[in-house]
């Protein structure tokens, strides 16, 4: 967690190509197509990503 995020971000890429989809169950490739599909999304610029904690901030007032 201490790394900049930009170094998560590729962290995780990696990570994500490591795993082995055919050991994986239907929900697990699903769940590995769709970070896929929005990890192009975000690279590729058509979608704006906001900060985590922002986020959780929206989530948790939505929920008073």
């Amino acid at each position: 967690m201490g790394l900049p995020s930009e170094s998560r971000a590729e962290l995780a890429d990696l990570l994500v190509q490591s795993l082995d989809l055919g050991a994986l169950g239907h929900f697990e490739r699903i769940w590995v197509d769709e970070a896929r599909r929005r990890r192009d999304q975000v690279r590729a610029g058509e979608v704006e990503t906001i900060p985590g904690e922002s986020a959780l901030r929206k989530v948790r007032e939505s929920l008073r």
